[in-house]
């Protein structure tokens, strides 16, 4: 009764592995499967699809955007909240 062990281990986290995540197709990048669409800041409808309600962006696990055009999408935002087609932040409650 001094010391008995249970089967848990530490913080129970042996029973993780049997617990794996579903494997499903990775999303495709949009701009490398169709050449015809082009980024450009001056598309506030293309971008709107790419920031979320509160202004922020979309990250590119989510949206399936390679890093490419992940970072081309960041700087056409960035330009186009200069020229203010696009918002900096939602104001407001």
């Amino acid at each position: 009764m001094a010391s008995e062990s249970t089967s848990e281990g530490k913080g129970g986290r042996e029973g993780r592995d049997d617990k794996k995540r579903p494997v499903g197709r990775r999303k495709q990048c949009k701009f490398c499967a169709d050449e015809a669409i082009k980024i450009d800041y001056k598309d506030a409808s293309l971008l709107k699809y790419f920031i979320t309600d509160r202004g922020k962006l979309v990250p590119r696990r989510l949206t399936g955007n390679c890093a490419k055009h992940q970072r081309s999408i960041a700087v056409s935002v960035n330009r186009a909240r200069m020229i203010a087609l696009m918002p900096f932040a939602v104001t407001g409650a």
